[in-house]
Parts: structure tokens; C-alpha cells; sequence
């Protein structure tokens, strides 16, 4: 029981800290009305501490609370699908290769590799019926930059998170949970 509410807990706070993440530092995108911002971190990290499932909810949940917030209102759903699922990936990837703190490390990587091609690919997608395809494809640049800064920021700060004993312990159930 108390596993799980620390894990509730752990979710709610990931979920807060996404949505200020994707909010607090906005760079604007020229020609598309987007945004970079360092949400993304939050976003594969929240995969890696609370694993798939509760990752993507963490991850899902406080992207589209940013959107919701930021007046983004047509970006929720696709922003909680998206988000989730690279949440959900980075979760997997840890999940199956993170054995050693070198694979763990190497991991963490890989789910921002695959941040940047979700988001990017995701965005183009769902953007292609809304705007058409050259607006859609505007957008896969400053897309494929925020990935990559959603990466370098959460090789920063995953060994700073993974420190912290409670988390470390959140992260270790969630991996033995396979």
C-alpha cells in the first residue's frame, strides 16, 4: 500500500513538474505557432522512474495539462498520445536493457532518441489533416530540436533523480515489474 501511494505521488509530482517543464521556458518556432521547451526531459524520465503504464499517464497527463493551460486546446489529446507513448517507450527500453548503470545510462539515451522521433513523427502526422502537409512539415525541425534538448537535458538529470533513494527505489520496482 505504501508502494503505491509513493508511486501515486511520484506520478502526480512528474505529471506537475511536465507541465511547468513544457511551460516555464518557451523558445517560439517561427511560421508554425509552436514552441521548444524542456518537457520532453520530463516526459522519457517519467517513463524511466515510474515505468510504461504509470509513465504514460505521469508523462500524458502533464503535456496536455500544459497544452490545456497554454491555450493549445486542439494539442491535448494528441499532446497526452504522444507524450504518453514516448513515455511508455522510454519506460520499455529502460525496463528491457537497463541491467548495468552503464545500460541503464545507455537507455536513457535511447528513450530520447525515440522521443525525438515520435514527437516529430507524431506532431507531423497528426498535424498533416489539420494544416496540410507542407505546415506539418515546418514544424519537424524545432520538433526534432526540442528531442534532442529533451535528451541532453535528461542525461543530466536522470543520475541527479536516480540519487535520490526514494526514487531509485520507485525506478527499481517499476523495472522488476516485467
Amino acid at each position: 500500500m505504501k508502494s503505491n501511494l509513493k508511486k501515486i505521488v511520484m506520478a502526480a509530482l512528474l505529471a506537475a513538474f511536465a507541465c511547468v517543464a513544457t511551460m516555464s521556458i518557451r523558445i517560439p518556432t517561427p511560421g508554425t505557432g509552436g514552441y521548444i521547451h524542456p518537457g520532453d526531459a520530463i516526459v522519457i524520465l517519467s517513463g524511466v522512474i515510474l515505468g510504461p503504464a504509470w509513465g504514460l499517464l505521469a508523462a500524458g497527463i502533464g503535456s496536455a495539462m500544459a497544452d490545456m493551460i497554454g491555450g493549445y486546446f486542439i494539442y491535448v489529446p494528441i499532446t497526452f498520445v504522444i507524450k504518453g507513448a514516448v513515455a511508455f517507450a522510454a519506460g520499455m527500453i529502460y525496463r528491457n536493457m537497463g541491467r548495468t548503470s552503464k545500460s541503464r545510462y545507455i537507455a536513457v539515451v535511447l528513450g530520447g532518441i525515440v522521443d525525438t522521433i515520435l514527437v516529430a513523427g507524431g506532431y507531423f502526422l497528426c498535424e498533416c489533416p489539420l494544416y496540410g502537409i507542407a505546415a506539418a512539415a515546418a514544424s519537424v525541425p524545432s520538433n526534432i530540436i526540442q528531442g534532442i534538448g529533451g535528451l541532453m537535458i535528461g542525461i543530466v538529470l536522470y543520475p541527479i533523480l536516480i540519487a535520490i533513494p526514494d526514487i531509485r527505489r520507485i525506478a527499481q520496482e517499476a523495472k522488476a515489474q516485467a
